[in-house]
Order: C-alpha cells, then structure tokens, then sequence
C-alpha cells in the first residue's frame, strides 16, 4: 500500500522551510478613504495584498529566520488624490519594532514617515524588483517597489546593527544601491540630495558617511548593551543607556543637524523617560540635561517628566 503520509511531510517540511526563510513580519495597510469615488477602491485592496506578499514572501537576507526571530514591522500608505488615471501619491509610514530580551517589550528601532512617494499602479499588476535593474522600465512602476525594498533593507539594517557592531553594514550597502540606481522622471521624489534635508537619501547617507560612523555604536550599544540588560540588571543597563546619550552628545556637538540623529529619537520618548524615571536623582538631572540638548523635539516632555 503507497505511503500517503509521506507526501504530505514533505509538503509540511518544505512549508516550514519556506516560512523560517523569510525575515519580515510585515503588515502593510493602504489607506484610500482620501481618494475620490471616481476610482475603484478594489484597485487598492489588490495592492495592499500586492505589497503585503511581497515583503513577505521575498527572501530579503541569506540568513535563516525562525519564526520568532523575524522582524515585526508595519507600513502604512495613505494614498493622496488623485488627477491622473492610474497615478498617486502617498505617505508612507513605517514603523519597527526590536525585542527586548527576556521580555515581551518591542522597542521602536523605525519610525519615521515618507511624504514623497510617487507611483503608478494597475489593477493586478505585478509587483517586481530587480536589485541589478532598480529603476525598471517603466519609472513610476518600479518607483514604488524601490521604496518598500529600500526600507526593507534599511529595517534589516537597523535590526543587524543592533545586535552586532556593524551587522547592518551589507544591508545599509543594500539600501544605498537603490537610492544610486533609483527610478528618475518627473515626479519622484526622495531619491537626492536636492529633494529637501531629510529623506531617503540622507538617511543611508548618513549611515554610510565614515563621519558618522559612531551611529553603528550607538544602536548596538542602545539595544545590546542597555536594552537587552534592563530584565537582569536595571542599573548597569541605565547606565550603558547613559552612556549612550554621552555618545549621542558628542556626536551632536560635532554634527549638527543631521538626519539620523532625529531619526533614531523618533518613537523613543516615552521609553526614554520611562527608564530614567528609575534613576537616582543626580542621574535623572543628568539624563534630562543630556535629552533636552540632543532630542529638542521632546525637550518639554523631558524637562517635566524627568524632574
């Protein structure tokens, strides 16, 4: 008699094997409520579906993912309206998150948003990306699968970085690869240097200068340093996390201005704050002292609440 449970293993074991490849949890949602009635709204169903199997289902790394150790993120793409058929614009927030050992605490690594996403898109259609053939053939195409890889390489990046000195490098090199071959035609922004003082060209741009390489140490020393100490010793990890903002200031005071400075401050106020809310008094002052130079944004919040 043939075997008919056999089959069915290997169809488990090669299932298994394809969703411990993959590196991204990604939930991708596409917000049309802004665009006129004059569309289909179904076209914007397909694509969040369209978006969401391909962040997920493509293999972004050669390493192997358990199921546990992927990267939760989430983007969010509201879409703009819109005169020509066929044509949009969007933002795009993206948003991930890095676990904390021992806890069930993600701490936000990403969290920025995207104003100057511009694409085209069919009902339907493919979504294709080719990293030796960035830009495609048609520009407004591949403009759009350039920005999802782009931050997919620049989450992986993040995640590597912090949890081995420089593990992001190849990815960060990844993210610079698109931002070099990017689609170009009118329209598209977020690609150059000339596209305005913060987008994606700055930010691996900042990651990639030499100048600023001191960056790669203070995410590792930020997560797997401090972070991932706080469950068994919360006073050495509050004073790795000193550390940090020590490093962080030197690095303003020679720097001033840049992108990724304010991008990795973005979405991590309130963990700050709830960290050094524990500390001594001296450490506390110095804590707010060091946020309120550094991260102007929130200086406010942590004048108050770190009193």
């Amino acid at each position: 008699m043939r075997n008919t449970k056999l089959p069915f293993l290997l169809f488990f074991l090669l299932v298994l094997n394809i969703t411990q490849a993959q590196e991204l949890n990604a939930r991708v949602t596409v917000n049309a409520s802004q665009v006129g009635n004059n569309v289909n709204k179904k076209v914007f169903q397909g694509l969040q579906t369209a978006l969401n199997t391909f962040l997920n289902t493509r293999k972004w790394t050669q390493d192997r993912f358990l199921l546990n150790e992927k990267i939760d993120c989430n983007f969010l793409l509201i879409i703009q309206p819109t005169k020509e058929e066929n044509i949009y614009t969007a933002t795009l927030t993206v948003q991930a998150g890095r676990p904390i050992f021992n806890t069930t605490y993600l701490s936000p690594i990403v969290n920025y948003r995207d104003d100057d996403i511009n694409f085209k898109y069919l009902e339907f259609q493919q979504l294709d990306f080719n990293e030796n053939r960035v830009s495609g053939s048609e520009p407004l195409v591949s403009n759009l699968t350039a920005v999802f890889a782009y931050y997919a390489y620049m989450i992986l990046a993040f995640d590597y970085d912090s949890f081995s000195q420089r593990g992001g490098v190849p990815y960060f090199q990844k993210a610079q690869n698109i931002v070099n071959n990017a689609p170009e035609t009118r329209g598209i922004l977020g690609w150059k240097p000339t596209d305005g003082i913060r987008n994606r060209y700055w930010l691996v741009q900042n990651m990639q200068n030499p100048a600023y390489a001191i960056m790669h140490d203070v995410y590792y020393d930020y997560y797997r340093k401090a972070g991932d100490k706080l469950y068994e010793d919360e006073n050495l990890a509050r004073g790795e996390m000193m550390n940090v903002l020590n490093l962080l200031n030197n690095f303003s005071a020679d720097n001033r201005n840049t992108m990724i400075q304010q991008f990795f401050f973005q979405g991590k106020t309130n963990e700050l704050i709830r960290i050094f809310s524990k500390a001594t008094p001296q450490d506390k002052a110095r804590a707010s002292e060091l946020l309120q130079k550094i991260d102007i944004t929130n200086a406010a919040r942590y004048k108050d609440e770190l009193r």
